[in-house]
Order: structure tokens, then sequence, then C-alpha cells
């Protein structure tokens, strides 16, 4: 029989504590999540830099159809690590989320409030029977009035924090790590894109090309991202208020270039 102390008697129950204080099903989730590719997020001075690292499971999958970094709304985006299918149901949660809020107000949510509603269903399976905690991890990179520039990390559990620049998947400790020693209050943008490469490229395995590596962006128009028509272009080609910052994944043709420099 295992050991109660050890949480072997709780590992497989998702609302009792162990005698520690544990919930011991959201460490195997957060085990989940240090098994997938690395993703990172990096704040600047006029915007924010999400990136990842993508791994093809076979030469035959076409991986233009593979996508870890969503858009949510024109002015929020999101990159994960862990379990893609845990992932893919929450950005269908937060992207009806963000809808509801438009509706209602005539705007889009702030990050934070966002941010919320993603935290909040995952701190729900923490406590219902029958269910299991998300696999994933969340940065989540957005853009207000109240608060600017904004990056947070959502765990399995339900927490978050606001973070200037943090890691999360296999590579997390190491990449947080260099960005610790690398980082700056007064980064540019496309210093910390860079940074942000430079992070990915420690401990990175296999080739790093535009196949492999994902960026998106927060920022004001002309700041690292496209301008036409006075609008700044979302991953679909939403137009985000004129002038205001917007969020975008960058396409292949200018990751390569990012990756050349």
């Amino acid at each position: 029989m295992a050991n109660p102390g050890s949480g072997g008697a709780y590992s497989f129950s998702l609302t009792t504590f162990s005698p520690s204080g544990k919930l011991v099903q959201i460490e195997h989730a957060l085990a989940a999540v240090a098994s997938g590719t690395t993703s990172l997020g990096v704040k600047a001075t006029n915007g924010i830099v999400l990136a990842t690292s993508k791994k093809s499971p076979s030469p035959l999958v076409d991986d233009s159809m593979l996508e870890k970094v969503a858009l949510i709304c024109p002015n929020i985006g999101l990159v994960y690590s862990g379990m893609g299918p845990d992932f893919r149901v929450l950005v269908a949660k937060a992207r009806k989320s963000a809808q509801a809020y438009w509706k209602i107000y005539g705007e889009y949510p702030s990050t934070r409030v966002l941010v919320g509603e993603i935290a909040t269903v995952m701190q729900e399976a923490t406590q219902s029977g029958g269910v299991r905690p998300y696999g994933v991890s969340l940065l989540v990179a957005g853009y207000d009035t109240v608060r600017g520039h904004t990056l947070y990390q959502v765990d399995p559990s339900g927490t978050f924090w606001a973070w200037k620049a943090s890691a999360i998947g296999k590579n997390q400790i190491n990449a947080r790590t260099f960005l610790e020693k690398r980082y700056n209050d007064d980064l540019s943008l496309e210093d910390a894109i860079h940074t942000a490469l430079l992070t990915l490229k420690e401990g990175f395995e296999g080739v790093m090309d535009e196949k492999t590596i994902e960026l998106g962006i927060v920022s004001y128009p002309g700041s690292g991202g496209e301008e036409e028509g006075g609008k700044f272009k979302g991953l679909f080609g939403t137009g985000v208020k004129e002038g205001g910052p917007g969020f975008r994944k960058l396409t292949e043709a200018e990751v390569k270039d990012y990756l050349q420099l």
C-alpha cells in the first residue's frame, strides 16, 4: 500500500487533499506541462512578444496546420505548453468569453479580465468530481487602456500572475534563468524578439527555423507589425481600432528574417 504521506494514496483523487496539503493531480498536470515544448513571453517598453517551439509528430504531418500561438480577440493572444487538446478547449472558451463581453459592453475585455475568466475555468476543474485538471499552462499577452501592455501566466490550478518575462514547458528552468540574466526594463520590442529567440535556442532540439518557431506580438501599427489602411492586422486580418495596439502572429517570412539577424 502506498505511503499516505507520499501522496500516493491520494494521487487518483482530485478533490481530496493529501496530508501535506497538496492536490496531487495538479502536480501531475504540471508534469504534463513540463513535458511540453518550451514557450515564453517577454514584455518590452512598446509591446510584448510570445515565442514557442513546435514539433511535428511525424514528417508526414502538414506542419502549416500546427498552431501554438492563438488570437483570442484583437488585443489579446496566448501561447501554451502541455496538452494540445486542452489548449484548444480553453481557446474556444476564451473566445466565447471575449465575444460575450463585447456584446454587453461594446468593447473587448481587458487582459486582466479575460485572464480571470480563463483562470476560473481552470480552477473549477480542480474541485469538481469526475473531471481532471487542464494539462496546460498559458502565457497571455495583451493591451488595454487601464494597464497598458501586460503578460500573464496561468497554471492548471487556476493561479495566475503578471510577469515581465516568463517561460513554461520542458526547458522552463533554464529559460527563466537565461531571461533573468538578459532582461531589463528598457527592452524595445525588437530587442525582446531577439531575446526570446536566443532563449529558445538554449536547449533547442533539432533545426531552428521558421517551420519550428512561432512568434506572436502585441504592438502598435508599424512597430514590428503590419499597417494597412491605417489599421493593425490581426491573425485573421481583423482590424483593431485605428492607431491602437493589437495582437498578431508573425508570418513564416517574418520569423525567417528575425532568425537570420
